[in-house]
């Protein structure tokens, strides 16, 4: 009998809950006829811990140690969303060392995100040399990102009105230093990732998302780039000092792919390692010619932010953090609604793996870049 008479019986199978040292806590049920994916559903929610109902009852100050940790990979790009959010209300206008200190700070954890899904992705493929090269470059800005913070992965410098200190005598140097090293070994972890033969084979032409798709389900961030989505709100809603570093002539530049595949998004990634580093440069450069002056303002013992509300977004590694904040005056927010980035990522897998084969479900699955807790908050 030909292979079209034979039958073949369709099985639901559950991959996961995987154990958080993984992706964290998640589920996806498909359907799978033969080794052939017929349907994917994300089932998330086993890393919730109610978050926003959190914020409510606690004050800014305290909400800044929470908003850290959805995203475990972004600690610092959280806490500048709470920000920013509540100076927007306040009207509170920081100076601008402590703008250009941000907007540094942001870089190097954009850079040390990326530097794990770089080295993790490879890991789930079987390539297990390349997560030892990318943690040696983690190692070295974890570095400087301590000596300021005091924190290795929950940084807890940020708050309302700009730092929580002034920088380091002769920090930048060290910053500089460290970035001048990790930009000279980066190509050895580039030539185990890009030009592996084993890995393409894996990557490219798999798990492709077409712009449309990554549009219709609110991807962004490098996944909807790899798309060929151009969008990047440090371009085009600038915030902190991004204006000037996107600015025609500037550092910064949207880096995007247009195929769409595994492969693409591992692409942008390496660049924009690239393009972090070249803004945590002129974000020296640029602390470097202001003159001495505050970090912060000061604010009273209890803030209180105004009646109102206010919806900011910032871009955070993984993609769009928008927070909606609405206040009564009050020392607490009334209401915290977070749109973490991840959330989008995962639930358009319920497009991307059908079609595909299980072997290619794990290459898919770790090319979306996504935090299980910003998917569950």
């Amino acid at each position: 009998m030909g292979a079209a008479g034979l039958s073949t019986t369709e099985m639901v199978l559950n991959i996961g809950p995987q154990h958080p040292a993984t992706h964290g806590v998640l589920r996806i049920k498909i359907t799978a006829d033969g080794e052939r994916i017929r349907a994917a559903e994300p089932i998330v929610g086993y890393m919730h811990r109610g978050a926003e109902k959190l914020f409510e009852v606690r004050d800014y100050r305290q909400i800044m140690m929470l908003a850290n940790r959805h995203d475990w990979l972004s600690a610092f790009s959280n806490e500048i969303g709470v920000a920013l959010s509540a100076e927007s209300l306040m009207d509170i206008e920081v100076p601008e060392r402590a703008t250009w200190a941000r907007t540094l700070l942001s870089e190097l954890n954009r850079v040390l995100n990326h530097l794990m899904f770089l080295g993790s992705y490879p890991l789930e493929l079987g390539a297990i040399t390349p997560i030892f090269y990318a943690f040696r470059e983690r190692e070295q800005l974890q570095t400087v990102m301590e000596e300021i913070s005091g924190g290795r992965m929950h940084y807890m410098i940020a708050q309302i009105g700009g730092l929580r200190h002034d920088l380091p005598p002769g920090w930048l140097d060290r910053v500089d230093d460290a970035v001048a090293q990790v930009r000279g070994r980066l190509p050895d972890l580039e030539s185990l990732l890009v030009s592996n033969e084993i890995l393409r084979a894996r990557t490219v032409g798999v798990g492709v998302l077409s712009k449309d798709t990554a549009r219709a389900y609110g991807v962004s961030g490098p996944i909807a780039r790899a798309s060929g989505v151009d969008l990047d709100l440090r371009r085009d809603e600038p915030y902190l000092a991004y204006g000037e570093l996107f600015a025609p002539g500037g550092p910064g530049r949207v880096v995007t792919r247009t195929a769409g595949d595994a492969h693409a998004r591992l692409e942008v990634l390496l660049e924009q390692v690239q393009v972090s580093l070249d803004l945590v440069t002129a974000c020296t450069e640029k602390l470097r010619s202001l003159p001495e002056g505050p970090i912060n303002v000061r604010l009273p013992k209890i803030v209180k932010v105004p009646a109102g509300s206010h919806y900011f977004a910032t871009e955070n590694p993984l993609g769009f953090n928008g927070y909606y904040l609405v206040s009564r005056g009050e020392k607490v927010p009334w209401r915290l609604k977070l749109r973490s980035a991840s959330f989008n990522n995962v639930q358009v897998l319920t497009e991307l793996l059908p079609g595909t084969v299980v072997a290619d479900m794990v290459a898919i699955l770790g090319s979306m870049f996504f935090v299980v807790g910003d998917v569950d908050k």
